[in-house]
C-alpha cells in the first residue's frame, strides 16, 4: 500500500482510510491500486476481525477522478474487449469479515457504491449520497448490480436516474443508512459496534455473513442445506472449540481471544 489509503490494525479492528483529501478522496489509479491492497490485506489478517472505512478530510469518497479514469479500472471498469475483474470490494471482491462504512461527508459514484458494499453504514450529520452518473451521459453498473437488492426498486431508482445527492436522513428512510450520529461522534459509534461485533467468534460471523450473502442468490431448500454445511464445517474449528459455554457456573458463553 502507498500513501493515497491508510491501514491501521488494532485490537481486531481495521480501519480503511481514503486518504487524498486535497482531492476529495476521488479515486484515481494510485488510490485503486491502494485501496484494493488494503482490502486484500483486511481480508487475508488473520488479527483483524472487524474492518472500518471512512475518509480523510471533508469528504468520504467523491467517485472516479475523472482525471485520471485508470481509477475505474479494477473496480469493475473494463474496455469492451476486457473480462470484468472483482478485484474490489465494490465490484465484488468476496470478504466475509464484517464491514462498517463510516460516512464522514460526500460518497459519490464509487464512493456510494463503497458503502452499499459494507455491512453497517454510520453516517455523520454531514454525509451525503448519490450517483450522478446519468447527469454525466454515463450509465451506473455497479451502482444499477447492487441498490435495488439493498433498498428497493423505487429508492434504488431515486438514486440511480435522478442523480440528485440524498441527505442522511433521507437515505436512513431508503434504508441505505443504519444510525445517523453528530460528525464528531462518528470514529466513536464506529468503533462502538466494530466492538459489539468483536463478541462473535469470527469465524462463525463469517460463515453467518456467508449464507446470508449466498441465500439471496439460493432457493429457499438450497440456502438452508448451504448454511447446514457451513455450519458443520465452522463446528469443527478451533474457534469454535474455543467459545466455550459456562452455563454451568451461572455465566453466559465467553468468548475466549486469542
Amino acid at each position: 500500500m502507498g500513501t493515497t489509503v491508510l491501514y491501521a490494525c488494532q485490537n481486531h479492528v481495521a480501519t480503511i482510510t481514503y486518504n487524498r483529501p486535497e482531492a476529495r478522496n476521488a479515486i484515481n489509479g494510485e488510490l485503486r491500486r491502494d485501496l484494493n491492497a488494503a482490502w486484500a490485506t483486511f481480508r487475508d489478517d488473520d488479527d483483524a476481525w472487524v474492518g472500518i472505512i471512512t475518509g480523510a478530510g471533508s469528504a468520504f469518497c467523491a467517485g472516479a477522478d475523472l482525471k485520471d479514469p485508470s481509477g475505474a479500472v479494477g473496480a469493475g471498469g473494463h474496455s469492451f474487449w476486457e473480462i470484468p475483474s472483482a478485484q474490489s470490494l465494490e465490484s465484488g471482491l468476496e470478504i466475509w469479515k464484517p464491514v462498517i462504512a463510516a460516512v464522514n461527508g460526500p460518497a459519490i459514484g464509487f464512493g456510494l457504491t463503497m458503502v452499499a458494499s459494507c455491512d453497517f453504514v454510520i453516517a455523520s450529520e454531514r454525509a451525503s449520497f448519490s450517483f450522478p452518473e446519468v447527469q454525466l451521459g454515463v450509465p451506473t453498473v455497479q451502482g444499477s448490480v447492487r441498490m435495488p437488492r439493498l433498498i428497493g426498486w423505487q429508492h434504488a431508482m431515486e438514486l440511480l436516474l435522478i442523480g440528485d445527492r440524498v441527505s442522511p436522513e433521507r437515505a436512513k428512510e431508503m434504508g441505505l443508512v443504519w444510525k445517523i450520529v453528530a460528525h464528531d461522534e462518528l470514529m466513536t459509534e464506529a468503533h462502538t459496534l466494530a466492538n459489539r461485533l468483536l463478541k462473535a467468534a469470527p469465524l462463525a460471523a463469517r460463515a453467518t455473513k456467508e449464507i446470508a450473502r449466498r441465500g439471496l442468490d439460493l432457493s429457499l431448500v438450497e440456502a438452508v442445506r448451504f448454511g447446514e454445511t457451513m455450519r458443520r464445517v465452522a463446528a469443527q474449528t478451533e474457534d469454535a472449540k474455543a467459545f466455550r459455554p459456562s452455563t454451568a457456573r451461572g455465566e453466559g458463553p465467553q468468548w475466549q481471544a486469542r
